[in-house]
């Protein structure tokens, strides 16, 4: 069988990694940094990380944990960046492949060999040696928090403007900001952790809020708020009946958020990542954090909104999400459009053989478990437990799924990539079931614990 390429070292690589060498499947993993861990890893030498030195898991332990490799259970409900660091440590060093991760490597270019495979070309950052080896498969693991994207068009003004203009992922600590006029735009998880932080030590601290969002807290009457939608409750309700029993439960411990000056969300609960907070509507009813509306231009040191007011600026920090980025391929020979690549279940890009994407979804839930399952599905590919449909047949899935998620999420800027995480584990493992099935394979199926399994912290080692 011919090596396999695994670009990136991160949550999703290493768990490719893990599963192709518990299945016998020999490959390389190349990784930009010196360590793995990708967004985990707080300043991170392969340039990409956007950790900032407060940033915590929004997922809970036992909501991230690989079925392979258990959270200690003496770890936190909710692990902080180095935590999670050490744990991705321990995974790889657990299954001793750290040997096969070629680290300060970077993957330049990927491209289809004549008669078959993958010509790889990396580089050695520290040398600026090439070199190009063949590939039976490339396994594209490298993330999509990397790639910063700002507001395009640009808002009207910015390049006049006077302050500072950065991008979260630029950002690690409140301490440059201290004594300053602070604006975060958005109002997402990275935006109300930066305003929180900020309104600790700026002279005024600003949110400009597009749209509304759900405010949800980590824990809910005692229990990780996530408990309550990817337990078997959760995973068995409709998702109607799953938002409302989840709406009242946060009415009651929060109240509405309209009262502290945030808009109301134009979607229904569960239709796109929440924006997890412990620590922002109190910052709001304290009057530290002032929320804005949008903006509509800046003029030298000062932003005008939309509804006709202006403030004094002197930082614009920009929490506007990131651009998909896939440097290595050629975006037309994968059908790339914008922040849309055509995906088979989110992995297979129909009419590029050997080519698999880990981990390129942005889930209600936690990424670590649907990169193993993603993994094991890949591996079955690998070693012909299971086969693809015709590329007709995987066109409609992939037409049929932008049509619901252009629906569910029309409000996100990332419906393309938005899955349910129950409902997509699920998904992975029918598919994994039928394909095999239809060959006489189904018995050869690497086995996954069920989701209830992982919850409850009792997954055990998957066997080769």
């Amino acid at each position: 069988m011919g090596r396999v390429c695994i670009v990136g070292a991160g949550s999703s690589g290493i768990a490719s990694c893990q599963v192709l060498d518990a299945r016998g499947v020999p490959f390389d993993c190349f990784e930009a940094g010196s360590a793995v861990g990708g967004n985990w890893r707080y300043n991170n030498d392969n340039g990409m990380s956007s950790a900032y030195r407060s940033l915590r898991a929004n997922s809970s332990r036992r909501a991230m944990q690989y079925a392979a490799f258990p959270v200690p259970s003496n770890y936190p409900d909710y692990l902080g960046h180095e935590m999670v660091a050490t744990y991705l440590d321990d995974f790889v060093d657990h299954f001793g492949f750290r040997g096969r991760i070629q680290f300060r490597t970077e993957v330049i270019r990927a491209e289809p060999a004549p008669g078959g495979g993958w010509d790889v070309t990396v580089r050695q950052r520290d040398s600026g040696a090439k070199r190009t080896e063949r590939y039976r498969a490339v396994l594209v693991a490298n993330g999509h928090h990397w790639d910063p994207r700002y507001p395009a068009p640009a808002i009207p003004g910015a390049g006049a403007f006077r302050g500072e203009q950065i991008h979260s992922h630029h950002y690690r600590t409140p301490d440059p900001f201290t004594g300053r006029r602070v604006l975060v735009l958005g109002i997402g998880n990275s935006a109300c952790d930066i305003a929180t932080e900020c309104s600790q030590v700026a002279a005024r601290t600003l949110l400009a809020v597009r749209r509304g969002a759900h405010i949800v807290p980590r824990y809910l009457f005692g229990q990780p708020t996530d408990h309550l939608t990817l337990m078997r409750l959760g995973s068995r309700v409709p998702l109607r009946l799953q938002r409302c029993a989840v709406a009242l439960l946060l009415r009651l411990a929060q109240g509405n958020v309209t009262s502290r000056g945030l808009p109301k969300p134009a979607h229904q609960l569960l239709c796109g990542p929440p924006t997890v907070s412990d620590s922002l509507l109190g910052r709001l009813e304290r009057g530290d954090i002032a929320v804005k509306p949008a903006i509509d231009r800046f003029d030298r040191d000062r932003v005008h909104f939309t509804d006709g007011t202006a403030e004094q600026v002197d930082t614009v920090i920009y929490s506007t999400g990131y651009n998909i980025s896939v440097p290595f391929l050629d975006p037309a020979s994968i059908g790339a459009e914008g922040n849309r690549i055509p995906l088979y279940h989110r992995v297979v890009p129909p009419r590029r053989p050997g080519l698999y994407f880990i981990g390129l979804v942005q889930p209600i839930g936690a990424i670590m478990p649907i990169a193993e399952i993603q993994s094991q599905w890949i591996a079955d590919l690998l070693q012909e437990r299971a086969t693809l449909p015709s590329e007709p047949e995987m066109d409609r899935e992939i037409a049929r799924y932008f049509a619901v998620t252009a629906r569910r999420y029309a409000h996100s800027g990332r419906p393309a990539i938005q899955v349910d995480f129950l409902a997509y584990l699920r998904e992975i493992a029918r598919e994994r079931r039928a394909r095999a099935s239809r060959h006489g394979a189904r018995r050869a199926l690497a086995p996954h614990p069920p989701a209830r399994q992982i919850l409850q912290g009792q997954a055990a080692v998957i066997p080769g």
